[in-house]
């Protein structure tokens, strides 16, 4: 006899389900420890409110709603078409993307840039045979050295370049020396890493849909207006300005955001500023001697390698005499392991490529180890 399902229950939804919770293990695992944390150690409630950066993420839903919308126009699968149409190489495509990623990292930041370059690149992969997990891995790398040189490139410079009271351009000229290296280095992975065949267009899954030009433009604005927000330092304001107009005209593009990215990046943030105030981590720091620029360089990378590099930044910046000293460290700091940036994570997520994660550590650990004492040479010998 055929057995039947309980009224109400779905096998196939509960292997969905299953599937989706493994793939969310990141959000799982810093949720535990936030609530470990929570329970082992409580804390006011105005603790909880400063480490979870309700700006940064408010910053990342408003970016989130306008590059949906700019996804749902059919703006980037018709740029992405053009584009791919009119290079002549794997490698010379890669390295135009790669760049591009690294130069508007100076402007717009790190993650803004991503969410442009990421879905663009996608596109692409999508109708061509660009090998988009190699990709992703460089866009990150690139982003994270591109953003290196500007004080407005990713929130690390921005507190440290307020901290320090130094023109914008004396900024630049110090990080210089750090971020060439960085930029030389990502750029010679990529031509070694990328291949040297022909575009190849697969003509049948180029998306012919027509371009919603309203809706472009709608999103173009509402991105526009988010980075300016976020720059003068009104990103909830931003966030919420942007959610009315897509609420009212554009509810597929609202409901078709990575809620579950911002709930990450909530449950990292409250695990990691936890960890960062512990008493023994505290005391551990106490012993550092932040006057020799070796230490400041070496505890800088070291500490954004557990607990991300601008909760490193926040946590070191007191302590160490010589902000640039520590620019340099924790931007060092972001490559190697995946929480080392959070723009690591908004490149992986946006990607969504299987194995990702380890497929990024096993590339950007080792740059690490490259990086870090070239950097460190050329920001001794040359920079100073």
């Amino acid at each position: 006899m055929k057995r039947t399902s309980p009224p109400g229950h779905d096998p196939q939804a509960r292997r969905t389900w299953h599937v989706r919770l493994a793939e969310e293990w990141l959000l799982l695992t810093f949720a535990a420890v936030a609530l470990a944390l929570a329970l082992l150690d409580p804390q006011p409630l105005a603790n909880y409110r400063r480490w979870l950066h309700l700006p940064t993420l408010a910053g990342l839903l408003g970016l989130l709603i306008a590059i949906q919308g700019i996804r749902d126009s059919g703006l980037v699968q018709r740029a992405a078409a053009a584009l791919a149409a009119r290079m002549h190489s794997v490698r010379s495509l890669g390295l135009l993307l790669v760049t591009a990623a690294a130069l508007l990292s100076m402007v717009l930041t790190n993650d803004v840039s991503l969410f442009l370059i990421v879905p663009l690149t996608m596109a692409i992969g999508g109708i061509s045979n660009l090998p988009l997990p190699r990709m992703v891995v460089l866009e990150a790398l690139a982003v994270n050295a591109g953003s290196s040189l500007s004080p407005i490139g990713n929130p690390q410079n921005l507190l440290l370049w307020q901290h320090a009271h130094v023109p914008f351009f004396a900024f630049v000229a110090a990080m210089l020396p750090a971020a060439l290296v960085m930029l030389l280095l990502v750029a010679a992975l990529t031509w070694l890493w990328l291949p040297q065949d022909r575009v190849g267009l697969d003509h049948a899954q180029i998306d012919r849909r027509e371009v919603s030009m309203t809706m472009a433009l709608l999103s173009a604005t509402a991105l526009s207006a988010m980075v300016a927000m976020m720059e003068h330092g009104h990103a909830e304001l931003g966030a919420l300005m942007l959610s009315l107009p897509f609420a009212l005209f554009a509810r597929r593009s609202l409901a078709g955001i990575d809620w579950l990215l911002l709930a990450t990046f909530a449950a990292i943030f409250l695990g990691l500023g936890h960890f960062a105030e512990l008493p023994p981590v505290r005391h551990a720091l106490d012993h550092l001697d932040p006057g020799q620029p070796l230490t400041v360089y070496v505890g800088g990378i070291v500490a954004s390698q557990l607990i991300s590099n601008v909760p490193a930044t926040v946590l070191l910046l007191e302590r160490t005499p010589d902000a640039m000293a520590l620019a340099v460290a924790v931007n060092v700091g972001g490559f190697g392991v995946a929480t080392g940036s959070l723009a690591n994570l908004i490149a992986l997520r946006l990607a969504r490529q299987p194995g990702g994660l380890w497929r990024l550590q096993r590339v950007s650990i080792p740059f690490l180890l490259v990086c870090a004492p070239l950097v460190y040479l050329a920001w001794r010998w040359i920079g100073r």
